[in-house]
């Protein structure tokens, strides 16, 4: 029985409250200068400017006196007995002491911002009130501040905080003009990231119709606009933009897509589907010949790929090709047909005047396309035939659009013989033109023809010191100045 005894002393001593005995102090006036330590230790730290005002509670008595704090220490004890556990053990002699209740002081009087009618709360209650909230105090912030949110802001003060960082709000502009004012600041302000924010802001709030009638007139926000689509990827939005303002640049975009097209067989079809866009109708001639055009290089390639890989021809097999004829501009195309396939007939797609005709390719550009390829192969005979023509009576003569002088600086380029050169340099009509040409190429006969028919004895003479002694170029010089002689004497 002693051994019980002694666990329960031990229990009792071993808790965390104390025993009662009847040597303590008044429990009640211990908590209640308990409660005056919390009190005036939280009154350090908040704003006392109105300590010296008098509080009342509901009961009439001023709070923090000494009869209203027993008060509200005794209901708060009671409150407590009522609720103590009484399943204690039975035999025990002494009892477990009370726990110290929180401090029944009202901290509603210590907190600025708090209603003074309202009613006061024990400190207990205030700790286990979750639906109020009691807030120390604090500075007030600087009335600029609170203007960051403000919707007083007109659209230029707007696109000036937008400049700086700052945010604000675009919501607050309703109205078309007050949108487009906002936009047209920002455009004002020079600031490509506020007007994409802006256009970002004006695509979400207008109709598609608006908002594209208005950026016609504006064009540094339309481009701004597009920019941003696509580089977004909004191919949607910005076809409907393109088309309703501009609906040639639309066709043409997607003319140019065809340069993405690797494929030669897909670049056909797709050229194909082109036609059918509306263009005007240069624009269409000018597909519908790139189309055909694609279509004779498709036949013409797959021709000679099989006779250069048969070694039939002796052509490819004296000059290989270089590249293949495939996507080739059509002067490019000219000159292949005209340097591999001249002497074919007209009916054959590769023939150069087949594509001369079916082209309408000018006679200068056929002429100076097929000069420079036949030249380069040195066939002399065919660039003769290629500037002989023949009238209605029979009669032949040469006849160059281009230009003499253009012929011969082709012939030079592609090293023709002094021969050849001679002959087109003299077929020059500008004397002063002639003369420099057959200079400069050594055409000796040409100058010395030349001076001989102007009578220049003096530039004769000069010109003699410029050729070889004892050469054929000298005697004739010899012979026609002894003529002139004896032309002034007779």
């Amino acid at each position: 029985m002693s051994r019980v005894r002694a666990d329960e002393e031990e229990y009792w001593h071993s808790s965390k409250f104390r025993a009662f005995t009847f040597d303590d102090e008044d429990d009640e006036l211990s908590q209640l200068k308990e409660s005056k330590r919390a009190v005036n230790s939280l009154r350090d730290i908040v704003d006392d400017d109105d300590d010296e005002l008098e509080r009342v509670s509901w009961s009439g008595e001023p709070v923090g006196s000494i009869s209203w704090s027993i008060k509200e220490t005794a209901s708060g004890s009671t409150g407590s007995l009522d609720g103590r556990d009484s399943s204690l053990q039975k035999g025990s002699s002494s009892y477990a002491a009370l726990p110290k209740p929180a401090s029944s002081y009202s901290l509603s009087s210590l907190f600025k911002g708090r209603n003074k009618l309202s009613s006061f709360q024990s400190l207990s209650d205030a700790l286990t009130d979750t639906g109020v909230k009691n807030y120390a105090p604090e500075l007030r912030r600087p009335r600029a501040e609170y203007k960051d949110y403000s919707s007083d802001w007109s659209p230029k003060d707007t696109v000036r905080r937008m400049q700086r960082g700052k945010v604000c709000s675009l919501e607050r502009f309703r109205s078309l003009q007050e949108k487009l004012v906002l936009l047209d600041e920002a455009v004002a302000g020079h600031d490509g990231n506020v007007i994409t924010a802006v256009l970002i802001f004006l695509k979400r709030t207008l109709r598609r119709e608006i908002l594209f009638r208005e950026l016609e007139v504006r064009q540094v926000a339309l481009c701004h606009l597009i920019h941003f689509l696509r580089e977004t990827g909004e191919q949607k939005f910005l076809l409907d933009l393109l088309r309703l303002l501009f609906p040639l640049s639309l066709q043409l975009s997607q003319y140019r897509e065809h340069l993405n097209i690797q494929d030669v067989e897909k670049r056909r079809e797709f050229l194909k589907g082109c036609i059918g866009l509306p263009f005007s109708a240069e624009d269409t001639s000018h597909i519908q010949d790139h189309y055909t055009l694609l279509e004779r290089q498709i036949i013409i390639e797959a021709n000679d790929r099989h006779l250069e890989m048969a070694g039939q021809s002796e052509l490819f097999r004296k000059y290989p090709r270089k590249a293949s004829i495939l996507n080739m501009p059509l002067v490019t195309t000219l000159f292949y047909s005209c340097f591999y396939h001249y002497t074919e007939a007209e009916g054959m797609f590769s023939s150069p005047t087949n594509l001369k005709k079916t082209f309408k390719i000018p006679d200068k550009q056929f002429v100076l396309t097929a000069l420079a390829a036949r030249a380069k192969l040195r066939a002399w005979g065919d660039v003769d035939a290629l500037l002989t023509t023949k009238n209605w009576l029979g009669y032949t003569k040469k006849k160059a659009p281009i230009g003499f002088h253009r012929v011969v600086e082709i012939l030079q380029r592609n090293n023709a013989p002094v021969q050849v050169l001679q002959e087109y340099v003299r077929l020059v009509e500008d004397v002063e033109t002639r003369l420099n040409l057959a200079t400069k190429y050594k055409c000796h006969d040409v100058v010395i023809e030349t001076y001989r028919d102007l009578k220049d004895r003096i530039q004769l003479t000069a010109y003699k010191c410029k050729v070889e002694r004892g050469s054929a170029e000298e005697e004739k010089i010899n012979s026609i100045l002894s003529n002139m002689v004896r032309n002034a004497y007779s």
